[in-house]
């Protein structure tokens, strides 16, 4: 078993992705105001602190062991993680869920590859709340017990999303792609709560997206949403530069609205999209990203905003971050792919250095005013 825990004893040699720094608060340059029972953040370009106020303390990796295939993986899609530090890694190749202790000890698998009660097919995401582990699939939704056991399956139905949170309520949100066979190459993305048999409660937005049939942009914005620990739902079409908040009742309450810096597409990465795609489809790229490509939220009501924008070092991106009334507080690098915050834990998808997919646990700390 290859795998490193790192004490404080050994600081010195954690991944330090920023040290403490600080200015006064006061200085944000952005806007809050109500529009029709809405409240509006707009925020500047430049964060609030302008240091680097946020500090991470590598604790446990694994995922690179030659020896065991209880700690290797295949194709690590999603993780999360319980209460007690238990860490839930889905590999989408294999079908199944590892489960590891806080101490990265090999515990049990959960599902395997089929059709059968008990069985993956497919499966996307894997999710902890309250005392059960949600495992979304295209055609239904599988809830276990911590320990394995199957409590119950969620059929898909036709009017079904194919991204599915479960909040505190026992309701799914979710958002699914609707197709207009009148007019060709038009689409919307619907975001909506359901029921927990999937029956649709409520539409909370739909954004339309008319694409040129006949052209394919490998980097066209895609939506992204999460619900958080309070319930609300969080949601954004890159676009622009924009996240919603909605209530746990499915009501607009908040648009974070920020500045932001075009980052341009470049020549490698125009080649890595274009790699074995058919000659016969028509490339055209824009001239820049998105303006963001992902989002998680911890435990305090912080946004981490995944930009396109490289910072020092292998798999290492600029995440702007929000705090919970929505003003920009800083920019914070954090390797490809930051999951989930728990207990003051950051947890990782990341690769090593042969290319293997590794999980990684982080101590974190914030130092502001």
């Amino acid at each position: 078993m290859k795998m490193k825990i790192l004490g404080l004893s050994l600081l010195a040699a954690t991944v330090v992705l920023a040290a403490f720094c600080a200015k006064d608060k006061s200085q944000w340059r952005g806007t809050i105001e109500e529009v029709d029972g809405v409240t509006i953040v707009k925020n500047p370009k430049e964060p609030i602190y302008g240091g680097d106020v946020f500090l991470v303390e590598e604790e446990l990796s694994f995922g690179d062991d030659e020896k065991s295939e209880d700690y290797a993986f295949s194709d690590i899609s999603h993780l999360t993680a319980d209460y007690r530090g238990r860490i839930y890694a889905l590999d989408r190749k294999e079908s199944h869920v590892k489960v590891f202790d806080a101490e990265g000890t090999y515990l049990r698998k959960i599902g395997r590859p089929g059709q059968g009660p008990g069985d993956l097919n497919d499966p996307i995401f894997v999710y902890f709340l309250g005392n059960e582990l949600l495992i979304t699939q295209y055609e239904r939704l599988s809830f276990f017990s911590p320990e394995g056991e199957l409590l119950r399956i969620v059929v898909m139905k036709k009017d079904s999303p194919t991204r599915a949170r479960r909040n505190s309520r026992g309701n799914i949100i979710g958002t699914s792609t609707l197709f207009d066979p009148a007019t060709p190459g038009s689409y919307s993305h619907v975001l909506k709560i359901y029921d927990s048999e999937i029956n649709p409660i409520k539409e909370l937005t739909r954004i339309q997206v008319q694409r040129r049939s006949e052209i394919f942009n490998p980097v066209r914005p895609t939506v992204y949403m999460t619900v958080d620990d309070d319930d609300n739902v969080i949601f954004g079409y890159p676009e622009e530069y924009e996240l919603q908040i909605y209530g746990p009742d499915g009501i607009l309450a908040k648009r974070i609205i920020k500045v932001y810096k075009p980052v341009d597409i470049t020549e490698d990465e125009k080649a890595a999209a274009v790699k074995g795609l058919p000659p016969q489809i028509k490339v055209e790229f824009p001239d820049s990203h998105p303006p963001f490509l992902r989002f998680i939220h911890d435990e305090e009501g912080r946004l981490y905003v995944q930009t396109y924008e490289k910072g020092a070092g292998r798999d290492v991106y600029l995440h702007d971050v929000f705090d919970r009334d929505g003003r920009f507080i800083a920019k914070v690098p954090l390797k490809r792919t930051p999951v989930l915050f728990r207990n003051g834990k950051l947890y990782s998808l990341e690769e090593s250095e042969e290319g293997y997919p590794i999980i990684k646990r982080y101590k974190t700390t914030w130092k502001y005013r």
